[in-house]
């Protein structure tokens, strides 16, 4: 296919994905009105519309009329792959319960990991097929996915070959994480049971993980009734040694002080950050592990989102999700993502738009995209808007009037 989109505000986030961070994170490198030209599954050229376009045609046209194109999101956390409802627990929340007593009392993600092990494989891959709907229609073309909600060898496979499954249906990109340390099994009652579960996860989970899905990231949740600092680094330790990158949740409510050991072991990213505190942030920023904030989690849970104004200010590699899930985060919109960074991260419209496209999908590993530049994969938005500070301004409703995805224009409302 041949595409041609004209007549829009361009926002190209131009240049080498790798270097942005800190200050130059909101450098959106906007073409007030240029053209954007798409050849198969790729961007072939970019210009201003008074630069000559000789030479370059297209069997689709599609004139902007001054709207702001730009590229697709990149959600890079996310739980997309569940079964079950926690709406009972939501119900007691709302009464005055915490999360961490939700949790403690047998609710949170242990609830969802007894529906997770009820549920066939081909179940969870129809159920994560319309959740993955969702977010096209939204503008996101890559998203991760994570594992988690078995604990035990078998259902975490299960889980892992169900996002396999269903991201090979969908026309974009799915990322798939095994995050195998994402709390303790409900049914380890005592200090023995639980000893012995992480090292099920450790000796036998991991290896088999490692078999099936080698290379793929890591990432265990590290928070007060999960995983401790001393079991997630041992785990880790042994998923870099055979090979795997390593990410991982903390400080979300406490900061137990994994994330100096996140450093210094260069995992690839610490994820949540709500806890942090400024000298773990501050460490945080002078290194290459990416931060990310999910701006939606505080918004549901706790009123509580991490420092992203002092994080970037320090220079540090910040990227935003939705991080998606049945209990603490059920958003599947980067868009209210990026209205939250705004207003509670500290972000500028700029910063959060970069937050979540670039910045994103260079934590992935995925410098094809994030950009409209020539050679970039061609994941593309349209905007309904004209000014991309409304993108965060606005909230609640869906911004995008076209998405295009690896060259096709999979919704189109222009």
């Amino acid at each position: 296919m041949s595409l041609l989109i004209h007549n829009a505000r361009i926002l190209t986030l131009a240049g080498d994905p790798t270097t942005r961070r800190g200050p130059t994170t909101g450098d959106l490198a906007t073409i007030d009105r240029g053209w954007v030209h798409i050849s198969g599954q790729t961007i072939t050229a970019v210009g201003a519309e008074d630069d000559k376009r000789a030479g370059v045609s297209a069997r689709h046209i599609i004139d902007a009329r001054g709207r702001v194109l730009m590229p697709a999101f990149t959600d890079c956390h996310t739980h997309l792959c569940w079964a079950g409802q926690r709406l009972d627990e939501w119900e007691r929340k709302l009464a005055g319960a915490t999360y961490l007593e939700i949790l403690a009392s047998g609710g949170g993600i242990l609830s969802t990991v007894r529906a997770v092990r009820a549920a066939s494989e081909r179940e969870l891959t129809d159920h994560l097929t319309e959740r993955l709907a969702w977010l096209l229609r939204e503008g996101t073309a890559t998203v991760e996915i994570k594992s988690g909600y078995g604990l035990d060898t078998a259902t975490e496979l299960k889980m892992l070959r169900a996002i396999v499954a269903a991201g090979e249906a969908w026309p974009c990109t799915v990322v798939p994480t095994a995050c195998i340390g994402h709390a303790i099994d409900p049914d380890a009652t005592t200090d023995a049971d639980r000893a012995a579960f992480v090292r099920r996860t450790i000796d036998d989970t991991l290896p088999a993980v490692t078999a099936e899905f080698p290379g793929i990231a890591i990432d265990a949740y590290c928070e007060q009734g999960a995983w401790g600092v001393a079991e997630c680094v041992e785990l880790f330790d042994r998923a870099q040694a055979a090979g795997h990158t390593v990410r991982v949740h903390a400080d979300q409510f406490n900061p137990l002080g994994l994330l100096p050991e996140a450093v210094s072991r260069g995992y690839r990213s610490v994820d949540h950050l709500e806890a942090t505190t400024d000298d773990d942030l501050r460490t945080l920023a002078a290194s290459e592990t990416f931060g990310v904030m999910l701006p939606c989690a505080g918004f549901h849970t706790d009123g509580r989102y991490g420092d992203g104004r002092a994080f970037l200010d320090a220079g540090g590699r910040l990227a935003i999700a939705t991080n998606t899930n049945p209990g603490s985060a059920p958003c599947q919109s980067m868009p209210m993502a990026i209205a939250l960074a705004a207003r509670h991260n500290g972000l500028t419209p700029a910063e959060a738009i970069a937050c979540a496209t670039v910045t994103p999908a260079a934590l992935l590993g995925l410098t094809d995209r994030g950009r409209v530049e020539p050679g970039c994969r061609a994941d593309l938005v349209l905007l309904r808007h004209t000014d991309e500070r409304a993108l965060a301004f606005e909230f609640g409703g869906d911004p995008t009037d076209v998405v295009v995805c690896a060259g096709e224009i999979v919704k189109n409302l222009r």
